[in-house]
């Protein structure tokens, strides 16, 4: 059975199929959608989950042992097969083989790229008979509009038709940029309606206080770029509470990353604060170079850069946020921040 993205919810809530293949070329929308049949198997009593990266050279006897291994005593298992190219002939055998013996208290759940319909071989032909196949692409026009304006209500916001429209012109179908611009929305208004003035204010020219490339030169170690960019920001009068949301979402993600008991349970980190590509070895990099102590240390400068921003704390918030970045760069920082270079 295929459905489409917006059918799953609906589908989930009347049943779980033993097997779920997500595909496409839209990683934010597979995120989400995972995440949505893990959570409904998690809420039907799949307390046990086993993870799989399956490239060219996997051995596709693993996945077979892991579905052998079950006994009347197991619990409810999620088996999550990610696959970075397509399933070589024993692996297409072996899906197949399973789809045709489905264990009990199983769930299959396979993440993929974009599957051309040549491609569409026996084991998609499988899987399609006895589980749901969900396919995504980038969304763009009215589906766009709608997807933007679904992710602001999300966030409590509403927002005339014109600012989603311009939103949506703006991150140019790019789900991940926009899932980021509605963030930095939330932080700037908070929950509540939105003009096309505002959302023109914080969207309109990202690169003016770009605060990704701050946390950037944070996490790989490029202090004076931390520092020039910091500036920056403090200089053209941008609120410091955006480069604080950045800084302080990239420190707990690092906490959560580096605390994590297994490359699995690290995989669910990145996956639920959307991070792909390049950026999960930057996060994995950042988390063998930091210590714990770094990391709970930047993130009480948070808290004080919080306290300051609102009035409950003495002192400059930019000259808190510097010693914050700073210390993100494992440079050595004094608890006294009285001999930081000024920002601006």
């Amino acid at each position: 059975m295929q459905l489409k993205p917006q059918q799953l919810a609906g589908a989930l809530q009347k049943s779980l199929s033993p097997v779920y293949l997500l595909c496409g070329d839209e990683p934010q929308q597979l995120g989400e959608l995972a995440d949505l049949i893990r959570q409904s198997a998690k809420d039907r009593g799949f307390s046990s989950r086993e993870v799989f990266f399956v490239d060219k050279n996997f051995e596709w006897n693993q996945f077979s042992a892991a579905t052998d291994n079950l006994s009347i005593f197991a619990d409810q298992k999620i088996i999550d097969l990610k696959l970075s190219a397509l399933p070589s002939p024993e692996g297409a055998k072996t899906l197949t083989a399973y789809c045709q013996h489905l264990p009990a208290d199983t769930l299959l759940l396979i993440s993929a790229g974009k599957i051309a319909k040549t491609a569409q071989k026996s084991w998609f032909q499988a899987i399609d008979k006895v589980g749901c196949i969900i396919q995504v692409w980038p969304l763009a026009g009215s589906d766009l509009l709608r997807w933007i304006q679904n992710r602001l209500q999300q966030r409590g916001l509403l927002a005339e038709p014109d600012a989603i429209k311009m939103l949506a012109d703006r991150v140019e179908g790019n789900l991940l940029a926009a899932a980021q611009e509605v963030e930095k929305l939330y932080v700037f208004y908070g929950t509540g309606k939105l003009n096309t003035a505002q959302i023109n204010d914080v969207v309109a020219d990202s690169s003016r206080y770009d605060v990704f490339k701050l946390v950037d030169a944070a996490l790989t170690r490029q202090p004076a770029k931390f520092i020039k960019i910091a500036s920056s920001l403090k200089t053209e009068g941008i609120a410091p509470t955006l480069a604080l949301w950045a800084l302080a979402r990239e420190t707990r993600l690092l906490i959560h990353y580096k605390t994590s008991s297994s490359p699995a349970e690290k995989d669910q980190v990145l996956r639920k604060n959307v991070v792909w590509g390049e950026r999960k070895q930057l996060i994995d990099a950042s988390a063998r170079k930091l210590g714990l102590n770094e990391l709970n240390k930047a993130l009480r400068l948070a808290a004080k850069t919080d306290r300051q921003i609102k009035g409950q704390q003495q002192g400059d918030p930019w000259e808190t946020l510097l010693a914050l970045g700073l210390t993100l760069a494992v440079i050595p920082v004094l608890d006294s921040f009285s001999n930081n270079p000024p920002l601006g």
